[in-house]
């Protein structure tokens, strides 16, 4: 208590530091929010992460976007002027890019005006092909098939120089100052859903990647509502106002029977974005000091933390004493899961071979997600069934599967027949080759990790397997695990569009080290996986994602654990907040009435 306690009056002593330097007087209107994990960087080629991802949106802006208000999700024009224009095989996009629209002022423009052009997501997109860059995405970006993109790419690192980004590339074009044209070596009927993904794909500008060099992840420079004006690595974050972004008003296209959309809509329509001057961005990691954050009004909403929820809500229900303050509560099922990957390199848990393939299952069968839901997650999530997630294409409610299952007899029993059993009389099971058979798995030093290792243990010890615990910080973990290095880490995906398909990239092979932690490879999911792609969503692209998710628990390289619902508290001086399906970009939609604040 007196540890969360000191780590709560650490991270506001810090925050309030942080809104007074530069000797600028405090913005009329701020966001105050927190992140439960701490951000690794502002550069969107490089980034991986959510939170990193939940910033530079709001810096960097696609050529589409989501309607804020629309229920399901509706892609709308950003900085293009309308709809694309496609060839009839969906090969072949073209984009019209809006005039006038100018990137945030900046050192590197040496005084000038930049105005955002279609070169400029050229170049952004050549980017995750340049080996320096070392993208997390860049085999995602490979997938996608964008002509002669991967040419250029294999030419830096055959001939070791640097990537050439004056080199034409037939994929990506701008045949004219505000023409956009991307075209593939095969159909891509969702490309729209990518364009909409301006936290990866915004506008980049080569003036400021060349001018901040190594740097450049500290010095985000788009043309979104708002601008880096400070960054304290994993602690603050301030964005404040862009004053170059153009003169966007609040408009959107709630369904008519959409009560909450439509009272939002009227009160909005028309207003200019952004609403508020300023957004801080607390890294608050522990459950305890940042409920308290809220409770105490420094920051203006929150996510419930799982160990607050039932203060927070009794029995599904507002809690009174957070009602008469005005409180508003909200409550969806993210289109997100959380899963526990086998690394496939690893001699322990890896490999495709009958036994390999058994002790994974155990494994699997022995994890008790049903006490996990209870005991740790307080009743906030579903069962997985499969890796496709809730409001995207391949998703069935009604599809069971054995990923869910918790029988540790069965899983004895599988050990027991393929020889994982006591050989050495110490009370654990060993490999069949007779050496110790140990799980070292991969976990971070908070206090919500140590309640999913508690259960770990006590889930492995029921079958008599040995776990053990290797600890570091969550970034870290990230780059252990991209490199294959880490043997059983548990983490979690949140769906970026409505393409189910995108889930199903981790068991893609070319994938590895990216989407693909678990660097799994089997050629039967990698023939499903690129089928798909080229299909429009259909009864045979449904076959597929069936195929698919009984593949993916036959060899189980990942252990699907749960769907989680999110709980958001807003505060009543933050009003016009609403929970976006997909992504999460919406500082510049709402406003905060201060005159309600309390000081």
């Amino acid at each position: 208590m007196r540890l969360a306690f000191a780590a709560f009056c650490a991270a506001w002593v810090l925050a309030a530091a942080g809104a007074t330097t530069q000797g600028s007087a405090p913005a009329k209107k701020v966001l105050r929010t927190a992140f439960p994990t701490a951000e690794t960087g502002f550069d969107p080629a490089k980034l991986g992460d959510l939170y990193s991802l939940t910033v530079t949106p709001h810096i960097f802006e696609g050529l589409y976007t989501y309607d804020y208000l629309a229920r399901p999700p509706k892609i709308v024009p950003l900085t293009a002027v309308s709809a694309p224009e496609m060839s009839m095989d969906f090969r072949v996009w073209t984009v019209p890019v809006q005039p006038g629209i100018f990137f945030a002022a900046d050192p590197a423009f040496r005084g000038k005006k930049r105005e955002l052009v279609a070169e400029d997501y050229v170049y952004a997109f050549k980017r995750f092909a340049d080996p320096a860059n070392k993208s997390p995405l860049w085999s995602y970006i490979e997938e996608l098939g964008i002509e002669g993109l991967k040419a250029q790419r294999d030419k830096a690192l055959k001939d070791n120089k640097p990537f050439d980004y004056d080199a034409p590339v037939v994929g990506l074009q701008a045949p004219q100052r505000f023409v956009f044209r991307i075209s593939l070596d095969q159909p891509r009927p969702s490309l729209l859903e990518l364009l909409a993904t301006g936290a990866w794909f915004g506008a980049v500008a080569r003036e400021v990647v060349e001018f901040y060099g190594d740097d450049i992840s500290a010095h985000p420079v788009g043309t979104g509502p708002f601008k880096l004006v400070q960054w304290r690595r994993s602690s603050l974050i301030v964005l404040e106002r862009n004053p170059d972004h153009r003169e966007r008003f609040y408009d959107a296209m709630p369904a008519a029977d959409d009560a909450e959309g439509q009272a939002l809509l009227a009160r909005f329509k028309g207003r200019r974005l952004p609403m508020v001057d300023r957004v801080e961005v607390s890294i608050i990691d522990e459950q305890q000091p940042r409920w308290l954050s809220f409770l105490n009004g420094k920051i203006d909403h929150v996510a419930v933390p799982g160990d607050y929820v039932q203060q927070a809500l009794p029995n599904g229900t507002l809690a009174p004493n957070l009602a008469k303050r005005g409180i508003r509560a909200s409550r969806v099922l993210q289109p997100d899961s959380i899963y526990t990957y086998f690394n496939m390199k690893d001699p322990v848990v890896g490999g495709y071979t009958p036994d390999k393939v058994a002790l994974r299952r155990a494994i699997s069968l022995g994890i008790d997600i049903e006490r996990e839901i209870r005991l740790v997650r307080r009743g906030q999530a579903v069962p997985a069934q499969s890796p496709t997630v809730p409001h995207t294409s391949g998703y069935d409610p009604a599809f069971k599967s054995t990923m869910s299952e918790y029988d540790p007899a069965r899983a004895m029993a599988l050990l027991d027949m393929y020889g994982y059993v006591d050989q050495d009389g110490d009370g654990w099971r060993d490999l069949p080759d007779g050496s110790p058979l140990v799980l070292e798995i991969a976990t971070q030093p908070d206090q919500t990790s140590r309640q999913f290792d508690e259960l770990w243990k006590l889930n492995m010890k029921a079958i008599g397997i040995r776990t053990r615990f290797a600890t570091s910080q969550w970034a870290e973990q990230l780059k252990q695990a991209s490199a294959g290095k880490l043997m059983i880490w548990t983490v979690g995906n949140t769906a970026s569009a409505p393409n189910g398909q995108d889930a199903l990239a981790a068991y893609h092979g070319p994938q590895a080290g990216g989407a693909n932690l678990a660097h799994f490879k089997l050629a039967e999911m990698d023939a499903i996986f690129e089928r798909m792609g080229a299909l429009p969503d259909g009864p045979e692209r449904d076959a597929l994602f069936r195929q698919a998710k009984l593949l993916a628990v036959a060899y189980m390289p990942y252990r699907y654990h749960v769907h989680r619902y999110i709980n958001d508290l807003v505060h009543p001086w933050l009003v016009g907040y609403r929970r976006p399906v997909f992504w999460n970009d919406w500082w510049h939609m709402v406003d905060i009435d201060e005159s309600t604040r309390p000081r």
